[in-house]
């Protein structure tokens, strides 16, 4: 399992991708277990009241959350490209340039 985050504008968004073998996700909408590579992660963007204040450059943004809608690819490449381009774009619905998001991944089964 891989925990991929992305970093910009003071906060963070992290999703997990489920490798072949790992637990993957059971609830309504994820991907059979035949995919080898599942992709998990929050949705948000912007709104202009309710939802969560948070701080991005400074700036109070109001952030609305939609439901994860689980993914399921072949390869890790597909996977792990497919996650960050996910990252950026999240970022880039809240006004963040997507160029600015810093891209970590780290591998969750070697963390004590």
């Amino acid at each position: 399992m891989l925990l991929i985050r992305g970093r910009a504008g003071g906060t963070a968004l992290t999703g997990t991708l489920y490798e072949r073998g790992d637990r993957v996700p059971s609830f309504k909408g994820a991907p059979n277990e035949d995919a080898a590579y599942v992709w998990v992660c929050d949705e948000f963007y912007a709104v202009d009241s309710g939802g969560t204040v948070q701080q991005i450059d400074g700036e109070e943004v109001n952030i609305a959350f939609e439901s994860p809608m689980p993914r399921g690819f072949d390869t890790r490449e597909e996977a792990v490209g497919a996650a960050e381009d996910h990252l950026r774009t999240q970022f880039a619905r809240i006004g963040v340039d997507s160029a600015n998001v810093e891209i970590e991944i780290e591998d969750a089964d070697t963390k004590e």
